[in-house]
This record gives structure tokens, sequence and C-alpha cells, in this order.
């Protein structure tokens, strides 16, 4: 087993990674870039203390869990926690925390209405929460159609109704509007949280998203 890291080193580890996802993805036009790292990371760092959770892995992987996302890297799984493995490894990080890093970056994300996709441990839980939270409410109303700009999708067509996604393959090809992708992840994520403070936090986003969908059919439809 290797020897645990001094606080200061793991300080130091946290700064340079900071700075390097900094690097990596601030002027980011996707709702992928710094800021949504930086908010995730504040959020399960405030969920970890809350849940008595190793906060040096709540953060380093809440830091890098967008190092390599599959999104945009060819639907390639595997990218993100192979990054974050090369990246911990040059930084002496010890082997057991890479291998919960990466284990969580690799089961972190939504994969589909269909498909479970449950945290081996409670910092997974912290990160998987703090993840979610920032793709609900204002904030990730404002993610979602910022992604689906990016995408080059429509923001919405009546004729394209909703699809539940039983696989991760299916959902990965999925090309719907953006206003499908709220009844095919987003309204399903406050069921889906882990931890009480995930679960509070949630219920609020929750109920805006409610509002707001119904306040942008009213207007649809002409009657607001």
């Amino acid at each position: 087993m290797s020897q645990p890291l001094s606080s200061c080193a793991q300080s130091d580890i946290l700064e340079a990674t900071a700075d390097h996802i900094r690097k990596l993805l601030t002027g980011d036009s996707s709702g992928h870039d710094f800021h949504h790292i930086e908010r995730v990371w504040k959020t399960a760092v405030g969920i970890g203390k809350g849940e008595g959770a190793d906060l040096f892995v709540v953060e380093l992987a809440a830091l890098l869990h967008d190092i390599a996302d599959w999104k945009f890297h060819g639907g390639d799984e595997e990218a993100g926690p192979r990054a974050a493995r090369d990246w911990m490894m040059g930084l002496g990080v010890p082997k057991e925390t890479i291998d919960q890093v990466c284990d969580i970056i690799a089961t972190l994300s939504f994969k589909g209405a269909g498909v479970a996709t449950p945290m081996k441990t409670l910092e997974g839980m912290c990160v998987q929460d703090a993840d979610r939270l920032d793709a609900i409410g204002a904030v990730g109303i404002g993610r979602a159609f910022a992604y689906g700009g990016h995408k080059g999708r429509e923001m919405y067509d009546p004729a394209v109704p909703p699809t539940p996604h039983d696989s991760f393959g299916s959902y990965k090809k999925n090309t719907g509007p953006t206003i499908n992708h709220f009844y095919e992840k987003l309204l399903l994520l406050k069921d889906r949280m882990n931890t009480n403070v995930g679960r509070q936090l949630a219920s609020e986003r929750h109920r805006f998203m409610e509002q707001f969908l119904e306040q942008f059919f009213a207007e649809w439809k002409g009657q607001r």
C-alpha cells in the first residue's frame, strides 16, 4: 500500500490539477467549461463534508470528471479515466486513490433512462450528486440549451417526441431537440440522487424546471 500523502502534498496536487483543468476547459461554449467544474467541485466538497467522505478523493474526482468527456472524444468511454490516470500518475498520486478516482469518472455519467449507474463509494456518490445538481435548475436549463446549440440541435420540435433510452449506445446516438432532453434525462435526476443534501437541493431545482417547461409550452402555443 502506498504511503499516505501529507495535507500539504494533497493541496499542491489539487492546486496543480485545478490549474490544468482550467487551461483545458476555459472558454468552452458547450456548458462543460471550467465554471461547471468549479461549481461541481464546490458542491461536492459541501456534500462530502456533511457525509464524512474522503475529501481528497472527492476533490480530485470533481476536478477531473470532465477532463476528457466521451461526448467530445468520439464516444470513447475510456478517454476520461485514461486522461485522469495519466495526469495523477504524473503527480505521484497513490495508486489506491488513482483507482478510486478513475472508477468514479468511469461510472459518474447518466447513461440513459433505463441504465443504472450506481456509485461504489461514498466519495463517488458525493461527486455524482454534485454533477447532476449542476445539470438541473436554472444553471442546468442554461447548460442544456448551450449544449444543444453547440451540437446544432433544434430547440424544440413538436413532431419529435422524447425517447427513453434503454442503453448507453442508444443514449449516445441521440440527436433530438433540447426540450426532449428534459424528459429523457433532466427531470429524472431528482429521484437518482444518492445523498440527503443532494435530494434536498434537487427537489427545489426540479420544481424550477417544471415551472420553466410550463411557461415554455404556454409561450410556444401563444397562450402567454
